[in-house]
């Protein structure tokens, strides 16, 4: 069985190289996008199963790039986890509303990380979806 791809987007080198190592030793593969374009691109053409979406990048930033991923038909089924320093109530409620699937507050660990991918695949597969 392949191993499910995740999409680390994050403008901080560190923490984009952080989760991706966590997430491979926790067995899944890897791609790291430093900004919301490049993020779109690799969506596009790699479709993952799920996207890790910092919301405070440069340029259109994380919260058009998942709007932009979930009104394409070839992308609107991967999964979004947002990670955001922002955790209040109103930046939560935003996420949701451009498309996000779930929403973690900055900061995280790794391992908080991966088991949160790994309840949303869990889920996706218990309701018989695929992506």
């Amino acid at each position: 069985m392949k191993r499910p791809l995740v999409l680390v987007v994050d403008d901080v080198r560190d923490n984009r190289e952080m989760y991706m190592e966590y997430l491979s030793f926790a067995g899944f593969r890897t791609i790291g996008a430093a900004d919301s374009e490049n993020a779109i691109e690799l969506a596009r053409k790699q479709h993952p199963a799920v996207i890790l979406m910092d919301l405070a990048l440069p340029g259109i930033g994380g919260w058009e790039a998942t709007r932009i991923l979930k009104s394409d038909p070839a992308t609107r089924t991967i999964l979004v986890i947002a990670v955001s320093g922002h955790a209040e109530e109103p930046f939560r409620q935003r996420a949701h509303e451009v498309g996000c699937d779930f929403f973690v507050a900055k900061p995280v660990l790794p391992s908080e990380l991966a088991a949160h991918v790994i309840r949303l695949l869990d889920g996706r597969t218990a309701r018989g979806q695929s992506g």
